[in-house]
């Protein structure tokens, strides 16, 4: 099996840390990542036209998130410049991962790495397999498939 780590990068966003970010100490408060790693999951599907707002409407199923996973590696502080870097991670079923990792610029070390699992539902909520045209862009995006 392929690791997330092993495929190619399907989108990247650099972010400066805020204060808004940090603790009193400088250092990043723990959950700062989540929305920073959703941001960049919504911006990168938006471009894909996949707009979650739109979804059930176009297709008849959207998306929801299940769990959510951070390896917090190294220390990051207030005004250090990171990369997140996006990856596919694992599709099965009715689910889907995003893998994620945050690289500091400065010394290029990573301070992060997280991972989000996506599961594809009907407009009731109840879990779908994911939708052929959906799994044609997932694999694709894991480098599965020309």
């Amino acid at each position: 099996m392929i690791e997330a780590a092993d495929r190619p990068i399907i989108h990247s966003h650099t972010v400066r840390l805020s204060y808004a970010d940090t603790d009193p100490a400088g250092i990043l408060y723990y959950a700062a990542w989540f929305p920073k790693m959703e941001g960049l999951q919504s911006e990168f599907l938006y471009l894909q036209g996949l707009r979650q707002d739109t979804l059930v409407e176009r297709f008849g199923w959207w998306t929801v998130s299940r769990a959510t996973t951070c390896e917090y590696l190294a220390a990051a502080r207030l005004f250090d410049e990171i990369r997140i870097d996006l990856r596919m991670g694992r599709v099965g079923r009715s689910s889907f991962r995003f893998a994620f990792e945050m690289t500091r610029l400065e010394d290029r070390i990573t301070v992060a790495r997280a991972e989000s699992t996506i599961v594809t539902v009907s407009p009731a909520q109840d879990p779908v397999p994911i939708p052929a045209a959906l799994r044609v862009h997932l694999e694709r995006w894991a480098g599965e498939t020309a």
